[in-house]
């Protein structure tokens, strides 16, 4: 039995006390990635630069209300607002519209207007804008983005310059982020048995430098547009030859920590990415007991040899056949105890259950609550590198 969502009464006006004069801005697009330290409630010395805005949001925050900003929960692209009942109060950090939309830029904006206008911290409203068959958004407004194939094969100059082009127009109509650009390198010849990427063309390309110089060019369109890339599946999907969402036993067994498929992530990390995502499958030769995203060993490769200081962000764990043996509300500790910043879930039923239990280990856990509130932290502070936070 799925245990009730936690008691959050009189809370609300903390928060809103808290963020007081917090709120939407245009993005400024800067690139510079931002620190990765949790915030302090103590009062700065005179000498201490000021609290960030993230910091100071931050410190207003309950143990339910840091929960929530780790957790992007899935609602209907067609009509997001129908798609909120079901997270029952959880104050979730982030929306992802999934499916597809074919509904017109002005229609878009509306809804996700009126998705804000019901959050006390504002949230990250993401999208699959990828291009070829993987593009939420379709309607009159939103240009075509061609294939990441077809995207590998311009001058990484012409392919920053149109990013920016069609990523505009998702900034004007209020998506935040998009889980994009692919940075999965698939080797020549093997696409068809690749059935994530390679067989979609979601690959830029089967050249591990080449691909990195696409990655670079489409994370920094997206961001010169203020909206957040999510360089993913790190540390790879070209190799695997089953798909993460449909089936068990993903598993790469070539990936190394020297391996230069790794390079199209580093390449994103030196572009100052604001994020990257890390998928469910598995690989032997970093951790052969857990797929990456519960894998400690594969966050520090992240964090420690790519150095990588933004937000880690999970593949889908609510659906994802490669998680399905883990129960629900553990996909969530399991991820964020590994180092994972915002566990993402396309089913809004998830979030109560990972809300609770998240909230049950921190409060039981030292060690975990400040992993919670470091995490937090992050979360906060890409909002406001982007301009969504504001004090």
């Amino acid at each position: 039995m799925r245990r009730p969502a936690p008691t959050r009464t009189g809370l609300l006006l903390g928060v809103l006390l808290a963020v007081a004069g917090c709120g939407g801005t245009a993005p400024d697009g800067a690139t510079a990635q931002s620190s990765s330290a949790p915030a302090s409630s103590a009062a700065p010395s005179s000498s201490a630069p000021a609290a960030s805005c993230a910091d100071r949001t931050l410190a207003g925050l309950s143990l339910d209300e840091q929960v929530g900003q780790l957790l992007m929960v899935g609602v209907p692209a067609a009509d997001p607002a129908s798609g909120t009942a079901a997270l029952s109060g959880v104050p979730v950090g982030g929306l992802f519209l999934q499916g597809r939309s074919s509904a017109d830029a002005s229609s878009v904006t509306a809804s996700v207007a009126e998705l804000q206008e019901g959050a006390a911290v504002p949230l990250q409203i993401a999208v699959d804008q990828e291009g070829g068959l993987v593009q939420t958004l379709k309607g009159p407004g939103f240009d075509r983005v061609p294939t990441a194939l077809e995207q590998g094969r311009q001058d990484p100059a012409a392919l920053r310059s149109t990013t920016a082009g069609w990523a505009g127009q998702l900034h004007a109509a209020g998506i935040t982020m998009d889980l994009g650009p692919v940075a999965d390198t698939v080797p020549a010849g093997t696409e068809a048995d690749n059935p994530p990427i390679g067989a979609f063309d979601r690959q830029f390309g089967s050249d591990p430098e080449a691909v990195a110089a696409s990655v670079t060019a489409v994370v920094e369109g997206l961001q010169d547009a203020g909206v957040v890339a999510t360089a993913k599946h790190f540390p790879g999907l070209g190799r695997v030859r089953v798909n993460t969402d449909t089936d068990l036993g993903a598993t790469d067994p070539e990936t190394s920590p020297d391996d230069p498929f790794l390079g199209p992530f580093a390449a994103a990390v030196d572009a100052g990415v604001g994020a990257v995502m890390v998928s469910s499958a598995t690989y032997p030769q970093l951790d052969p007991d857990s797929p990456a995203l519960f894998s400690p060993a594969v966050l520090d490769l992240l964090r420690g040899q790519l150095g990588f200081t933004g937000v880690v962000m999970s593949d889908d764990v609510g659906d994802a056949e490669a998680v399905s043996q883990t129960p629900v509300a553990e996909r969530a500790v399991e991820s964020v105890a590994a180092g994972v910043d915002v566990v993402l879930t396309v089913s809004p039923a998830d979030a109560t259950p990972m809300a609770q239990a998240l909230a049950d280990r921190a409060a039981d856990d030292e060690a975990f609550a400040g992993r919670v509130t470091e995490s937090a932290g992050r979360v906060l502070a890409l909002k406001e590198r982007f301009g969504l936070l504001t004090c």
